[in-house]
């Protein structure tokens, strides 16, 4: 099998191969922030480190450009640790091992971080060339966008000169994005007194498994299956039905990532065996009916397993299943002004019931912020009605589109002589860092794409290897184009 350095453009995919080596993920980027400081320096060109991890490298115009405007190469350093159940990998210490499938390159059972090494590794590419024609580049590589944006955040006024800012953390080729969603933390947590066992029951373990997952905001109006979601929907029904009594449930790993796998320990009373595992094996039909198109692997199984040693008390244990399936979960809100763009919706991304300890966190989005602050208020007067305590953090704004700007226009130009069309204009349901970038520097004209990249956040990450091809030409003619200051 070849290997991803042998790929075209090798400018691109010999530095995403290197990336792929380099453990990254999100709030654990020392090792990689490194390694492009080393880059920067190695190529005698400025390269300044932040005080939050940042690294800016700066690298002058070629002959006879050196009167365009500067331009800002932005992308960002971590990358989403998510892995299949079956898979042995530790994303601290163990490179990632990319595959080339057909016209595609994945990775064996984890995600791939084409989610944002590819952006990187072409900023990468650029600062390296000999033989590009640009004006003024400031590479900016950020870090911790998927856990909260942290770089952007951190970014303080002055460290950039640029007049035009290229975000590359776009996942759709022959795609302009011009504005995206805002988001914000919703974060639930309650304690209990955990109760012994009761007598005359039989332990169960309860699991949702086999789902896609994705990208909490562009994978958001798919259809796809959350996983917590459709195991505490059984939990109502077999609570009332059946008087289980729960001991703990688990689900989900990241806010930014549809929970693919969630399960439960619960007990089911002696005589109520046959019954329970009976109305498993229908919900199990009636979710594959359901998510049929969207959910083909979905299943919902139980197994008998050891007894617990506490369960949580039935008071507690009514309030705590009925939140979580009550929680506003997925699209919310369609755009009235972009067609087919989802406005607002919600991601129940992590559910913990364990040893005395509730908690459940959500990723609220939207593209108004308003509806993006009435959502995430809705969600805390759910968790309210159980007593929890709810806190609203880490909210970024949303990415305003503007129509005019200049840089739409040169790319709108560019692509249509490159490629013989007009590329499509669209906001995204995700979160970029253009909107935080812009209230720091709000003069840069913004405008993002990238090469198409399918599954994000998920161990069926992949992107396409045509369309990182497109990418680089159209990123390489752009900076070509750039008109004069």
């Amino acid at each position: 099998m070849s290997s991803i350095k042998d790929l075209a453009p090798i400018e691109v995919w010999k530095h995403f191969h290197t990336l792929t080596q380099i453990p990254r993920p999100s709030k654990k980027e020392a090792e990689v922030i490194q390694y492009m400081k080393s880059f920067g320096e190695k190529l005698g060109l400025k390269t300044v480190v932040d005080q939050v991890g940042n690294v800016i490298i700066k690298k002058p115009a070629t002959p006879g450009m050196e009167g365009r405007k500067t331009v800002v190469l932005q992308g960002h350093l971590d990358m989403v640790p998510q892995k299949n159940n079956d898979t042995e990998f530790d994303f601290e210490k163990d490179p990632i091992v990319p595959m080339i499938d057909g016209g595609w390159v994945t990775a064996r059972g984890t995600t791939l971080g084409s989610d944002n090494g590819i952006g990187v590794a072409a900023a990468m590419g650029v600062l390296e060339s000999n033989t590009l024609k640009h004006g003024p580049i400031e590479a900016l590589f950020t870090i911790d966008e998927e856990t909260g944006m942290t770089g952007a955040f951190g970014l303080k006024p002055g460290l950039l000169e640029g007049e035009i800012l290229i975000n590359m953390d776009s996942e759709d080729e022959g795609e302009l994005y011009v504005g995206c969603a805002g988001g914000i933390d919703v974060s639930a947590t309650k304690s209990y007194v955990e109760e012994e066992v009761p007598g005359g029951h039989v332990a169960y373990e309860l699991i949702a498994r086999g789902l896609k997952g994705g990208h909490s905001g562009m994978d958001i109006p798919l259809g796809r299956a959350n996983a917590n979601k459709i195991l505490f929907r059984f939990l109502m029904q077999a609570e009332a039905d059946l008087k289980v009594r729960l001991s703990e449930a688990s689900g989900g790993d990241l806010r930014n990532a549809i929970p693919r796998e969630s399960h439960a320990i619960l007990l089911v009373p002696s005589g109520a065996t046959g019954d329970f595992e009976a109305k498993v094996k229908v919900t199990h039909e009636i979710y594959r009916s359901e998510f049929a198109e969207t959910e083909p692997d979905l299943e919902f199984i139980c197994r008998k397993t050891e007894m617990p040693a506490h369960v949580v008390p039935l008071s507690e244990q009514y309030g705590f299943i009925r939140a979580i399936f009550a929680c506003p979960n997925g699209v919310q809100r369609m755009s009235q002004s972009m067609k087919g763009l989802v406005e607002t919706s919600n991601n129940l991304a992590v559910v913990r019931l364990q040893h005395g300890k509730f908690q459940a966190l959500n990723l609220t989005r939207s593209s108004v912020d308003s509806a993006k602050v009435a959502t995430a208020w809705k969600i805390a007067a759910v968790f309210h009605l159980i007593e929890a305590e709810v806190a609203l953090t880490g909210e970024y704004p949303g990415w305003k589109p503007n129509m005019g700007s200049a840089i739409l226009k040169t790319c709108q130009d560019v692509y249509q002589a490159e490629f013989g069309k007009i590329p499509e204009i669209k906001a995204i349901h995700a979160g970029l860092e253009c909107g935080l970038l812009g209230g720091v520097y709000p003069n840069l004209d913004m405008i993002s794409f990238g090469p198409t990249i399918r599954y994000p956040h998920s161990p069926d990450e992949k992107v396409e290897i045509a369309t990182v091809q497109k990418f680089w030409d159209f990123l390489v003619a752009i900076l070509e184009n750039i008109p004069a200051k």
